[in-house]
Order: structure tokens, then sequence, then C-alpha cells
């Protein structure tokens, strides 16, 4: 069994390739970046993983699904409705049966398995809680929920914080903890480190867990020399004091994890990590087709000796 820690649209290739290497795979996946919209909960991490397991991913947006349309956002725009947040008609289905599914009394992770079903997906997609947690940034245009940040406002308000709300206070799924424990190997995703795989590592039973299993748990670099490969990660990090380098994320996941896959072309920094206790595997990261997704997924598989 191998487990994944995923969120973002980075994680999802990775995963895409683990799942045409192994048979039984678990995704632990972020929830700070849910989000309430129009009355509809929305999940965007969770359904990244579930369109792009079923094939209905748009690959050229990353996120949503493919060739959908946006009639409903339309006549949300007609209404007088901001429409910053673009939500496909197939799409929205989903949010508004996820919302009355928790309506009706169900958690989040009945309703992902659920939807799992409905999309014949055998891999298992486990949300890491069933309480909220939201990632907030604190910015120069007050307090934001990350996706007013980065899609409202594309990113531009000066970063003062970052607080992943509630995260005190959550459980952590107990499906999450025996995904850690029972698995052969776990990954950490190359996902943004602080928005993605931050809030699953917020809450207090992940991190424990990840801790005592640090030996068979592998966080795969999302960083290329000083640049990240997609996204903002770069912004928040430099916004945190992180150095943005494959570095400066091994010092991040230094508790959790004890292997680093990073890019060949980073290989003088590996001294330095190897400092910290990582063992370092060199290889090409970037996934820029699933080839290169498979073959990833394959080197993590392979190579990596807890």
């Amino acid at each position: 069994m191998i487990t994944i820690l995923a969120g973002g649209t980075g994680s999802v290739k990775l995963v895409r390739g683990l799942v045409s290497q192994t048979n039984d795979l678990r995704i632990i996946s972020n929830v700070g970046d849910n989000y309430w919209l129009y009355g509809l909960y929305v999940c965007p991490d969770i359904d990244t993983i579930l369109y792009g397991l079923a094939d209905l991913l748009d690959y050229e947006r990353g996120w949503g699904i493919r060739k959908d349309t946006f009639g409903f956002l339309r006549q949300m725009e007609v209404f007088g409705e901001d429409t910053w947040f673009r939500i496909g008609d197939r799409d929205a289905a989903l949010h508004l049966t996820r919302t009355n599914m928790l309506k009706n009394g169900k958690n989040l992770s009945d309703i992902t398995n659920w939807l799992c079903e409905k999309f014949a997906i055998s891999a298992k997609i486990i949300p890491v809680t069933d309480n909220t947690v939201e990632t907030r940034l604190n910015t120069d245009k007050g307090d934001l929920h990350l996706q007013e940040y980065w899609v409202k406002y594309r990113g531009q308000p000066k970063i003062l914080g970052l607080e992943y709300v509630g995260a005190e206070k959550a459980r952590a799924n107990p499906d999450a903890i025996n995904a850690i424990h029972d698995a052969e190997l776990v990954i950490i995703a190359p996902g943004n480190p602080l928005t993605s795989i931050g809030p699953i590592l917020s809450i207090k039973g992940i991190r424990k867990e990840l801790s005592k299993s640090k030996r068979k748990v592998v966080a795969v670099s999302p960083i290329i020399g000083k640049n990240v490969i997609s996204g903002p990660a770069a912004k928040y990090m430099e916004a945190a004091g992180i150095e943005v380098s494959a570095y400066g994320l091994s010092k991040m996941y230094g508790d959790v994890a004890s292997h680093l896959v990073i890019d060949s072309s980073d290989k003088l920094q590996t001294k330095r990590i190897q400092s910290l206790g990582m063992k370092i595997y060199e290889t090409k990261i970037k996934m820029k087709n699933k080839q290169a997704e498979n073959d990833l997924a394959s080197f993590i598989l392979k190579q990596v000796r807890p």
C-alpha cells in the first residue's frame, strides 16, 4: 500500500502516475482551501484529484472539468453576483450534490467515498479531516481566504501572515492516520508546501503519525533551483522567511520525512540537505506529460528504500 499527501494542481500529476504503478493507493487530501460559494461547498483539491483520476480534468487549466460550459456562471453575473471563481455547469452539479449530502448529515469522508464510487475510482481519497480548516492570509487588503487571495485578487496583495484556522481543534481523519501507519511508503506530493501540504501537516495527529513513520516518508520537491515549477509557492515561502530552494523545503519537512527527491540539476544542494539527515534522490521531477508522471512515480517506487 502506498499513501500520498496531496493538494493543489501539482499533486494530481504524481497521483495519476502512481495509479499507473500500483493497485493500492491512499490519497490524503488537503481541505484548507475548501470554500463556500453561492451556498455551495467547493473542495478544490479533492475535486481536482477526482477529475484527474476519472479522466475528466481540464489539463490546460489544471482544475475543473474538460469542455465544461458556464451557463450557470453567466446567469449569476446577470443577477449581479461576483463571478471571479470559475465554476462550470457540471462542476456545479458536484458541489450542489455534496452540499445537499452535508445538510443531510453525511460527513466529507462519506461523501468523498461515494463520489469515488460514482466516478469508478479505485484509489481511496481521504480528506485529512472532516472538520473545517481554512487557510487564511493576513494581507494589506485585510484577512483573506486563500481562494480570495489567489483567485479573486490574483495574488497581488502583500502577505503579512498565514494561518490555518481551525487546525488546532481539528481531529485527524482516522482513515488518514491508518493510511500513514499501514503504508509501505508515504509520499509528500510536490504541492505548494505552505498552502497545499501545510494545512495537512498543521493537524497534530497527522504530523505526529508522520514523525513516528519518518523513515518511510519521502517528499518530492516542487522547486528547481530557486524557481517553483508552478504556482505561487515562492511568494508564500518568501513571506514566511523560508529559502526558496530544495534546501529550504528540506528544513520545512525535516521532522516528518527522511527522504527527498530533487531535480537532477539541483545536485549541488545535495550535501547541504544531507547535513540535515535526509537521504537524497536525484531525477527529473518536472511532469510535462503523462509519460513523465509515470516515470517519476516509477522512480520513487523503485528507488526509494525506507
